[in-house]
């Protein structure tokens, strides 16, 4: 009796083992006919909510891809930045469809994918303010930035590289909020990436203005989880993204949404890591 449970207990070990060395999530998307998606809606022009519906260059470029995907249903769960990664980490669903920054960092625990558009960092300031006319004019400044992005920490290594850097960095849960406080005088500039702020500069012309871009160039990707089953989803997600890239669709809506195009890279540049 014992010999038998313990022969049951090889076997079921077994069987899990070779469903689980077999796992698909693409496969068990198809199946399913689901597929859920991790986003942050207050990104414009990337990610928003207009009319109830979450809108923008990243709903569209999804637009193109979910007939590739036949019988699937595209289902989003809104979440704050700060909720993006970890929730992908923990499977709240099975990939992110918002603009993830590509850091060494980020290309190391996640698989990034090929790029959807330009996230070089600049700097926005009041309109009327004058004291601020390249990016090296942050020094003494209060500075705003979203909590937990490469932004933040892009600030925070650009300012410890100036002679005397910001006096006071404020974080928010949103870039809205950012926008709001600098529009209030609350900060002095804000820094995030250059299509967003050119968004905000468009928007609200006689509010913000944008002074100028820092650092190396940056792009966004979107962002699976870099294991065995996740695999053929981040395949499937980089090629569609290669093809609207090649043929021209995502200059298309780069046109509609940001008022012009980006020259991108087939696939994300190999990290810098010294």
């Amino acid at each position: 009796m014992n010999c038998a449970f313990t022969i049951s207990g090889v076997i079921a070990a077994t069987t899990l083992g070779i469903a689980s060395a077999h796992a698909d999530l693409l496969e068990d998307i198809k199946e399913e006919g689901v597929f859920t998606v991790g986003t942050e809606a207050r990104f414009a022009p990337f990610e928003f909510v207009e009319d109830g519906e979450i809108v923008g260059y990243s709903a569209d470029i999804m637009a193109e891809i979910m007939p590739e995907l036949e019988g699937v249903e595209l289902e989003r769960k809104d979440l704050p930045w700060q909720g993006i990664l970890p929730g992908l980490e923990r499977e709240q669903f099975d990939y992110v469809v918002t603009s993830v920054t590509a850091t060494p960092e980020r290309m190391e625990r996640y698989h990034l994918s090929a790029p959807i558009a330009d996230a070089t960092m600049a700097v926005m300031t009041r309109a009327d303010d004058d004291s601020v006319e390249s990016p090296e004019d942050i020094t003494g400044k209060t500075a705003g930035a979203q909590a937990g992005s490469a932004q933040l920490e892009a600030l925070e290594a650009y300012s410890e590289s100036l002679d005397e850097g910001v006096s006071t960095i404020e974080t928010y849960t949103s870039v809205d909020e950012a926008y709001a406080d600098l529009g209030n005088g609350r900060v002095d500039v804000v820094i995030n990436s250059l299509p967003n702020l050119m968004e905000a500069e468009r928007t609200r012309p006689d509010t913000f203005k944008v002074i100028g871009t820092f650092g190396d160039p940056v792009y966004f990707s979107w962002a699976g989880r870099d294991d065995d089953e996740s695999e053929s989803l981040n395949t499937f997600m980089d090629e569609q993204i290669q093809r609207l890239n090649e043929d021209g669709t995502l200059a298309e809506l780069q046109e509609k949404w940001f008022g012009d195009t980006m020259d991108l890279p087939m696939e994300l540049p190999e990290p810098d890591v010294e």
